[in-house]
């Protein structure tokens, strides 16, 4: 049986919003449970950014709209927050390509919007990353 995909960081991550979901509860607009996790983060030295920002070129031509990850934790875990009453199979499909586009291996996908808080690990496969669009990362 294989090890988990960064076991101990993800295991870090979902602890954090154990504690942010203690907290708040449910029923908080998305943007609060994201605020709660980078006050998680900077108080346990913990590298993240907020909102990293991929520029996307079609053709050779910057397009002029971006992807913007909600959160890249320990330069390597794409964090997708939502507050939903519940995740949809849309949720789930938009990882891997969040994935692919910033050639991340690994995505969690959590849902602070439930009574439980619930959490999904992705993995970006080799097959994803064989013609993403082409990006380039652009810190603003």
């Amino acid at each position: 049986m294989s090890e988990l995909l960064y076991k101990d960081e993800a295991y870090k991550i979902i602890g954090f919003c154990m504690e942010v979901h203690r907290e708040l509860g449910k029923g908080q607009d998305e943007v609060i449970y994201k605020d709660a996790l980078e006050i998680e983060c900077r108080r346990s030295d913990v590298p993240y950014s907020r909102e990293r920002k991929y520029e996307v070129e079609y053709k050779g031509v910057v397009l002029p709209h971006f992807y913007f990850a909600d959160f890249v934790v320990f330069d390597k875990i794409l964090f997708e927050g939502k507050a939903c009453e519940r995740v949809t199979d849309a949720h789930v499909k938009q990882v891997p390509n969040y994935l692919a586009v910033s050639k991340l291996k690994l995505g969690l996908l959590v849902n602070f919007g439930e009574d439980s808080l619930t959490w999904k690990r992705i993995i970006r496969s080799e097959q994803m990353s064989a013609k993403p669009p082409e990006l380039r990362q652009s810190f603003v």
